[in-house]
């Protein structure tokens, strides 16, 4: 007999997942402000040329290979957006960290098949491009 979950249900299986990921949120914090230290802010400036092209590329590019969880990208990304990086390479890194692993691509490879996992991350790659300007263009901050 299937039972309706409860709000009380609800609730603690949210602070349970919330309390799994809290480590990989305080990981990426301490992280983020090691590189803020570590990195100066001229090697932004250097890497992000205010390319409106160019940007989301590198930006998607990064955020390929680093690949990450939804929940750090935001507190990584915010960080970005302070250190003058345009919101056009933060969108697509945050996308591409997201929807495409080229670190996870052989584990990948291995469960759905090497030419299903190749086509799905350069599509994701692509799309996080085209998602990441189509989302400045709406919000008209060029």
């Amino acid at each position: 007999m299937y039972q309706k979950p409860t709000i009380k249900q609800a609730i603690i299986k949210a602070a349970k997942a919330l309390w799994r990921s809290l480590p990989i949120l305080v990981g990426v914090i301490l992280l983020v402000s090691l590189v803020s230290v570590i990195v100066p802010k001229s090697a932004f400036a250097y890497l992000f040329q205010n390319n409106f092209i160019i940007d989301s590329f590198i930006g998607s590019a990064i955020g390929s290979i680093l690949a990450g969880s939804p929940i750090s990208s935001y507190v990584f990304g915010g960080e970005l957006l302070s250190q003058g990086i345009s919101l056009i390479a933060v969108t697509a890194f945050l996308v591409s960290w997201v929807t495409v692993g080229i670190v996870q691509l052989p584990a990948e490879s291995v469960l759905l098949g090497k030419r299903f996992a190749i086509v799905r991350n350069i599509t994701a790659f692509f799309f996080a491009i085209l998602v990441a300007i189509i989302t400045v263009l709406i919000l008209g901050v060029v």
